[in-house]
């Protein structure tokens, strides 16, 4: 059995003698009453929005999980066991999310996966913290999941394995000033949504501290569905492109009615702009000109990314989008956690987790720094005819 280690070349697993001294510490680490670390299998959570406002993020995340789970058992297990994956739907709802830790952890999960967004990780976090059940949070962008500025403060059971929102309006913002030439721009943010504000909030330092202009700054809820109004406005000022970092349903709405207004001007987002609903909602012909963050491309010709796409496609006959990269990467990770540990005991599989550097996923190469942040570089996608084409890959200045 080999996982896909340091500058993506396979590591081998432990030896006999490692292995017996895993299998030891598993029989006496803490862990939780219930914990899988002593049982058959090894018990992972997954909990994911798999119903409601963001489905398509949770579900690509699941299906991306299941197969590296899939492959990893097919391959021997971890530590000569089976993961044993139990996954649940919180209905894109934090209420939901927390209960789903809960129930989790009196099943005995030694790790979770998921949720997708910011919000519900957020909620689930005090519950699996207290149970010291280590979370991997695929596509939360937002920095506060792993780290509170306020309080310097590092919440120690939380980790991730895509980039935080800084890093991602930071490398639109410099794509747009450095290589399009555009210096004037006007932004449309959900006001009710803290990923959109941190998203418009980080784009809007950086493009104007490096020599561009906000000209024109529209907001919206979350229940809106008619944007002719603030894009109308937006038009009045001039600008030459419009930032809207917000998630799929409402980019589709708002980019569709700008054209049908004859606003042809170039339309950039970020990664919450990631799903095959977009087309459909926006229209192909309505999508040019568009481009947003993304945390990999089908198009990269990385031999491991075109192994991943293809066993995706066979498993679920679909093309696998950024979040099903992400729940494939999270599932590698864990797995490497508990190699690493030489034991499913949760507690050991923090440790691990803290870590790991230079993990070569399918999103890219990435190390976990102190504030659990994942330092990696972001894709830049341009919908060409509603396709998604790779244009740029870049590293975010720390």
């Amino acid at each position: 059995m080999n996982f896909r280690g340091k500058k993506g070349k396979p590591v081998a697993l432990l030896t006999v003698l490692v292995f017996v001294l895993g299998i030891f510490a598993a029989g006496c680490g803490g862990g939780t009453e219930e914990s899988s670390a002593d049982g058959d299998t090894i018990k992972v959570g997954v909990n994911l929005e798999l119903s409601g406002e963001v489905a398509t993020y949770g579900t690509g995340i699941k299906n991306g999980a299941e197969l590296a789970f899939e492959e990893i058992n097919a391959d021997g297990g971890v530590l000569g066991k089976e993961i044993e994956v139990l996954v649940q739907d919180n209905k894109s709802q934090n209420r939901e999310a927390r209960n789903i830790a809960e129930k989790l952890i009196g099943e005995g999960v030694v790790a979770v996966i998921g949720p997708a967004t910011s919000g519900n990780v957020q909620a689930e976090v005090p519950v699996l913290t207290d149970a010291k059940i280590p979370v991997i949070a695929p596509a939360a962008t937002a920095p506060e999941v792993t780290y509170d500025e306020k309080t310097d403060t590092v919440k120690e059971y939380v980790f991730r394995v895509c980039f935080i929102d800084p890093d991602q309006s930071q490398v639109m913002a410099q794509y747009i000033l450095d290589e399009l030439g555009l210096k004037k721009g006007a932004m449309m943010v959900n006001k009710e949504d803290e990923y959109s504000i941190g998203l418009g909030n980080a784009f809007k330092e950086f493009f104007t501290t490096n020599g561009g202009e906000i000209v024109a700054e529209e907001g919206f809820i979350t229940s809106d569905t008619a944007f002719k109004s603030q894009l109308t406005s937006i038009s009045s000022k001039n600008p030459e492109f419009i930032y809207v970092p917000t998630y799929y349903k409402q980019v589709g709405l708002i980019i569709k009615q700008a054209r049908e207004l004859g606003i042809e001007l170039p339309m950039m987002g970020a990664d919450g702009w990631d799903s095959p609903k977009l087309v459909s909602i926006a229209g192909a012909e309505s999508l040019q000109d568009c481009y947003f963050t993304n945390h990999y491309s089908i198009e990269d010709p990385a031999e491991h990314i075109q192994s991943f796409v293809k066993a995706y496609d066979e498993k679920y006959g679909a093309t696998p989008d950024s979040f099903a990269a992400l729940g494939y990467d999270a599932g590698y990770l864990l797995a490497e956690a508990i190699e690493q540990a030489g034991s499913a005991d949760p507690e050991k599989i923090q440790e691990a987790l803290a870590n790991i550097k230079d993990f070569e996923g399918i999103s890219g190469e990435m190390a976990i720094d102190e504030k659990h942040f994942t330092v990696k570089d972001l894709s830049i996608i341009k919908l060409v005819d509603g396709q998604q084409t790779l244009i740029n890959k870049l590293k975010p200045e720390r």
